[in-house]
């Protein structure tokens, strides 16, 4: 079974790295093409976040996706499949959960996707010099940047810029896969 994400680390980063950039939330939220009353839920730790609404807010901030969903962990960590915190897309039938947040240092994100075929789930561009890796575990996929989409198998990986607008569209019931993001 797969949890909701973790409200009250998603309102604390996101006043933090609000606060870090010095502007009130109606700024931010402009920024992020995103509704004040939805920022204020977010911050207030009552919202109900999806990909598309923390992918905006992340771009606005600089900083990595896993910045505004992942806690502080221990070393060693099990995140168990039925257990992961998942955000689903606000339209497709897509679903990530953040598996692996970047270590001081490193810029990386590691997700698990799934989705069933339907609505693309779109993306826009992400930071300047984001590239994202895709590795299908199962099912078939269509990803990559708008007009250069590729269809994969079961164990194809595809990378790709994706600070320019990309999708992702499952062919195949049960369609998972890795997306690791990496920042430059």
């Amino acid at each position: 079974m797969e949890r909701t994400p973790p409200l009250a680390t998603i309102a604390t980063a996101i006043r933090r790295e609000r606060e870090r950039l010095g502007i009130s939330s109606a700024e931010l939220a402009r920024r992020a093409g995103i509704a004040k009353s939805t920022l204020s839920q977010l911050e207030a730790g009552t919202g109900n976040p999806s990909v598309e609404t923390l992918w905006a807010i992340a771009v606005v901030a600089e900083v990595p996706f896993s910045t505004l969903v992942e806690p502080l962990s221990a070393p060693v960590r099990v995140v168990r499949a039925g257990e992961r915190p998942a955000l689903r897309s606000e339209s497709s039938p897509f679903t990530s959960a953040l598996l692996s947040a970047c270590p001081p240092g490193a810029r990386r994100d590691v997700h698990m996707v799934t989705s069933e075929p339907g609505e693309a789930r779109a993306s826009q561009a992400h930071s300047p010099g984001t590239v994202e890796h895709m590795i299908v575990g199962s099912g078939r996929w269509n990803a990559g940047p708008a007009g250069e989409e590729v269809d994969l198998d079961p164990g194809d990986y595809v990378t790709f810029p994706a600070d320019r607008p990309h999708a992702y569209r499952a062919l195949t019931a049960g369609a998972s896969a890795v997306l690791i993001m990496e920042y430059r």
